[in-house]
């Protein structure tokens, strides 16, 4: 097996601090579950809920606090909001946390 090669170099300040406040927003097993749920389709409310098993209220405070923060956004159908991931972000550290958690 190759070792893959590590840039080193240091990151800029501005880019430890957008990566520290995503890792803070995220840092919850129910804002994951609900990002890998929303990385591939736009799924309700009621959907995520279910999905996730915890009581539509606990969701939307995960799902308003992710919106609030830029990760998720969000569009009303009637009655009806969908919600999806909108930082890529998001999903990439989901990818990294698969990567590494074998």
């Amino acid at each position: 097996m190759t070792k893959k090669k590590t840039d080193n170099r240091p990151l800029p300040a501005s880019v430890l601090e957008q990566s520290a406040c995503i890792l803070r927003v995220l840092a919850h097993p129910h804002r994951l579950k609900i990002i890998e749920l929303l990385a591939s389709q736009e799924v309700t409310v009621g959907e995520v809920a279910v999905e996730v098993g915890i009581p539509p209220n606990a969701c939307s405070q995960h799902l308003n606090m992710m919106k609030a923060h830029g990760v998720l956004s969000s569009r009303r159908e009637g009655k009806v909001i969908y919600y999806r991931v909108e930082d890529p972000r998001a999903i990439n550290v989901l990818d990294c946390i698969r990567r590494h958690s074998t």
